[in-house]
Formats: C-alpha cells, structure tokens, sequence
C-alpha cells in the first residue's frame, strides 16, 4: 500500500468492509429515506396511472415493475457513473468521492429521480419541460428546452470521444499472451457484433413475436459469444480515433431514425444483463477479491476556490475540491438526464403509483453502487499505475473489472475479461448516446416547430454533427476538456428540474423541502464551476491569445447556459409573485 499521512491511516479500511458498510447505508437510505419521499407524495395505487388510462400497446404500456426496473436502470446508468468517479479519485483522493457519491446519492440524486417520475406521472406522462410550461410558463419552457438540447450535445461529445479511446490502443501485457491481438480492436469488434445482434433480435422479435423465455435463453448468452468473437478477430477493426468518432456519430445518427422496437428496445434488454453481469463481478470483487486500497483517501494538491480566484489559473483549475469533485463525479451522485428518461419512457409504463418508488429511488441507489464499483476499479490500482489509464478511464475501469473476473475464474481468461471489462462501458453508452440523440432530434424538431421525415434528417444531423465537428477539431483524449461543462450542465438541469418541481409543489400547498434544499445545494455547486470555466477560459485566452480552443469553446456555451438558466429562474420568482391558485390544482 502507497504512504499515507495521518489523515489517510485513520480512514483507509479493507476494501470489503468499506463496501459493506456503504450497501448497509444504501439500503437503510431506501427503507427510511426512499419510503418518507414516497409519503410526501402520497403515492396512491387507487389512482389510474397515464400507462393504464391511455394505453396503446405503442408509447403508453403498462409494465411489470421488475421488467421496468431493469429497463429504467439500463437506460439510466452509462459513462457518466463510471468515468466520473475514477477521475475525481484520481484528482482528489477516494475518500470525498465515498462521501459525496453515497450521501448524494440518498440526499438529492434518488429524490430527484423520484420527484420526476412522479411529476411525471402526475402530469399525464408529460416531460419535464412541459411540466415547466404547465407550472412556469412558455418562457421557462422553451429556455429548459434549449438548455437541455445545449447539455445533450455535451453528453453526445464526451461520452464519444471516451468510447472511441476505448476501441483505439493496446495492451502489452495481453500482446505477450497472443501476439497478434489488439485489445482496442477486440473491444471495437465485440461492441459492433454486439449493436448488429441487438438488431437480429429486433428483427427476429418483430417477425417471429417469440416468447421472452426462448429470447433470453437464446440472446442473452450470445451477447457473450460475441465478446468472444471479437477477441478472435481483434485486428479487423483498427482505425484512428477520428474514424471512431465518425463511425459512433453516424451509428447516433441512423439509431436516431430508426423505430424503437428494431434497435433501441433490443439493445437495452441485452445491455441489461451485461450491466447485470458487471455489477456481479463487482460486488463479489469488493467483497471476496481481497484487494488492498491503493490509493490515497486524499489526494495531495487539492487547492480551495478562494485562492484560485485570487492566484489561479486554467490549470489548476481542476484541483478546486468545490466545485469540481461534485460536477466531475457527476451522474454516479446526480443526474439530470435521469429526469429525462423519467418523464420521456419510464413514467408512460407505470402501472401503479407505488411503483415509483423502487423503479426511480431504487435504481438511482444502484447507479450510486455502480459508480462504487467503478471507484474500487481505480482504488486497487496504485497511483503510478493509474496516471498511466488517466487518459483513458473506460480502459481502468475493464482493468479492474478483469481482475475481479480472474478472482473468480483465474487468470487463464485474461484476454476475454479485459475485453468483456472494457466492453461494458461501450454498451452503457451506446445505450445513451441513440437515447441522447434521439432527445436532441426531437427537441430541436420542438423548437423550431418543424415536423415530418425530412426535418427529422435535419435535426438528427445537427445533434450528432455538431459533436463530430468538436471532435475533429480538437486533441485527442478532449474528453476531460468537455466533461467538466457536461458534469455541470448535467447538474444544472437537475436543480433546473427540482426547481420546477418547488414550484409544482408550492401551487399545491405541499411540503417542499426535500427537493428545494437539494435545488439550492446542486443550483449553488453548478453555478460556481461555470463561472469558474467561464473565468479559466478568460486568463487562458489573455495569456496565450484569442484564438478557438476547447476552454474558450466551454465558456460560450457556459455564458448561453448561465443565461437560459437564468430565465428559468427568473421565470419561477414570477410564478411565485403572481402567487398560488385559489384552489390546489388537480
């Protein structure tokens, strides 16, 4: 184990006591806390829910919850609770990232999403931007839409540029085991066979209707095989990292057109299990792996936000603990994406109220578990050897899931485990990226009031070009370049969300604390880092000249989201002003 001071020996534990004791938290997080937010509301199962009164077997099914449990998790859970807790540990030390990650988590990212399927469901199935047009008025509801449209063009870039690093590279230590194996172009292959079986099983289900059973027992282990395939043909698929950010673009691009039921519904029904799968290997990895925690709890160098302002520049920028530990760590605490999928799919499946609550509280309790998982892949790890993965955070997180394969299975399967480790971050985000660009087609589409095939082209080339377009022209591995201001806008949305749930609340003479003290905190966290973007982009571009980079980039984009933002806001103190109905709405 590294050297520690003092602080860091009084805190470092067994690597299993540690996860045990945050699974105790979890859970007593969902008994206590996840069942009084649920009386806030009261989730009542006499109610017909927009799943039941409107169901049309297309949009609107009524679902067993465990089925949409799985389905909502899928969705939900992608790069974000991974790569943002390896590069906040290695930035700040693991031990923040344990306390943020688990009270954030309880406190402010499951009440979020609950607040937001209930909201949701309340209003008809409604997205949250017409929820705001419903409470606020059409100002607030086209800033939150241009907001959200700005925030998903964000998460479509980072979340690219990570996936493409992971199809591009190779491993010395697997090269001495085979030769001629490429462990990027494995990870390529496995995730395209992958994407090509999610669309033999839409095919096959919509021509064939077979039963899920056989679907399962058939699919489910092919998935597998095809991790296998592509370790067999490892050298087909290796190109640049620009061909992979076209290549990814343009599959967002056609997902984004294609029905539901031919890619998207299949994709993530298979993706579920390989998430099912990797949480397994990681829970038994912390558990009965017997690693050690190599990292330091806090990490050295971390500077306060006072002095930066006073002395700091652009790169010391990401040592400020406030607010960048919060907006890096990002979706594995809190999410406003999550509102997203709440208010877009999820809640026109409900078929109770009461479902509510294990389907949002609880599924955002396990994405704060798997960004556990994810943290453990980089605290076994020691320091030198991580700064050598810093670049490419989807590769650590394979490295770590491989060894806690090979603590099962032996290191015989090395090849297989890596490729498998890696993989599963390639389909997280696959399962964002079409979901992302889909949004993104029809908000734009929203926006501009244009409608039918044609704009729908349009609109999707827009959402997925305007990414490669950022891509091309800036460095490789800018995915840290663009997280922060992804992290942020992603956090900002979600005070934006909780804010138009205060108000919803406010008109319906509830109790509203529990969703505007988590507003104030996340709305206070995510204001400060785009300032501080804003100011670091600023010093940058007056040292070294005015001229197009990614800092200067981020720090328009910051200013449009501080003023969108700022619109909302002031569209709520309005709905405030104008003062209560005289009746508590239906």
């Amino acid at each position: 184990m590294s050297a520690a001071g003092p602080l860091e020996t009084r805190v470092l534990m067994s690597l299993s006591a540690l996860a045990l004791t945050i699974l105790a938290i979890l859970a007593v997080g969902y008994v206590v806390y996840g069942r009084f937010i649920a009386r806030q509301y009261n989730l009542d199962d006499t109610r017909t829910t927009p799943a039941v009164a409107k169901n049309d077997g297309v949009d609107f099914v009524p679902t067993k919850p465990f089925y949409l449990l799985g389905q909502h998790f899928s969705a939900i859970a992608a790069a974000g609770p991974i790569v943002g807790p390896i590069a906040a540990c290695m930035a700040f030390g693991w031990l923040p990232c344990v306390l943020w990650i688990v009270i954030g988590v309880i406190f402010i990212g499951a009440v979020h999403d609950l607040s937001a399927l209930v909201a949701s469901v309340r209003h008809g199935a409604h997205s949250i931007a017409d929820i705001a047009r419903h409470n606020l008025g059409r100002r607030a509801y086209l800033a939150i839409v241009a907001f959200i449209w700005i925030s998903l063009l964000y998460v479509i870039t980072a979340f690219t540029d990570v996936t493409a690093l992971n199809f591009v590279g190779n491993d010395p230590d697997l090269q001495a085991i085979q030769a001629d194996f490429n462990r990027g172009g494995a990870v390529a292959a496995s995730s395209v066979l992958y994407l090509a079986l999610a669309l033999v099983l839409g095919l096959v289900q919509w021509k064939l209707k077979p039963p899920m059973w056989l679907v399962t027992l058939i699919f489910v282990p092919a998935t597998f095989v095809m991790v296998w395939l592509g370790t067999k043909v490892s050298t087909a698929l290796v190109y640049d990292i620009k061909v992979w950010h076209a290549a990814i673009l343009a599959y967002c691009f056609v997902a984004s057109l294609l029905p539901l039921w031919l890619l998207q519904q299949p994709r993530g029904y298979l993706g579920g299990f390989v998430l099912y799968v990797s949480l397994a290997l990681g829970v038994f990895g912390l558990l009965f792996g017997g690693f050690k925690i190599e990292q330091p709890a806090v990490a050295p160098g971390s500077s306060n936000v006072f002095t930066w302002f006073a002395s700091g520049d652009a790169a010391s920028m990401s040592q400020l603990i406030f607010p960048f530990l919060f907006v890096t760590i990002a979706c594995g605490a809190c999410s406003g994406f999550h509102g997203l999928v709440c208010g877009g799919t999820t809640s026109k499946q409900v078929s109770k109220e009461s479902h509510c609550t294990p389907i949002a509280f609880g599924a955002m309790l396990m994405e704060g578990f798997v960004a556990i998982i994810a943290l453990a892949t980089v605290m076994i790890v020691s320091p030198d050897k991580a700064k050598a993965f810093a670049g490419a955070p989807g590769v650590l997180y394979g490295e770590g899931l491989a060894r806690f394969f090979a603590a099962i299975f032996g290191d015989q399967h090395m090849i297989f485990a890596k490729t498998f480790g890696t993989m599963v971050i390639a389909t997280f985000v696959f399962d964002t990226l079409d979901v992302a660009t889909r949004l993104g087609r029809y908000l734009l589409q929203e926006l501009t009031g244009l409608k039918g095939r044609g704009a729908g082209v349009v609109a999707g080339l827009l959402t997925a070009g305007i990414p490669l377009v950022i891509l091309w022209t800036a460095e490789k591995g800018s995915w840290r370049a663009f997280w922060s201001l992804f992290g942020t806008s992603n956090q900002l949305l979600a005070s934006l969300t909780l804010l138009g749930i205060t108000i919803w609340l406010w008109r319906q003479r509830k109790r509203l604390w529990y969703v505007a003290i988590p507003m104030v905190l996340v709305m206070s966290v995510t204001v400060s880092a785009l300032v501080i973007q804003i100011v670091a982009a600023y010093r940058g571009a007056a040292a070294s000249g005015w001229k197009l980079s990614g800092p200067l980039m981020n720090a328009g984009v910051a200013v449009a989201l501080l003023a969108l933002a700022c619109v909302f806001v002031f569209e709520a103190l309005a709905a405030l002003k104008r003062g209560r109905p005289a009746e508590a709405p239906a």
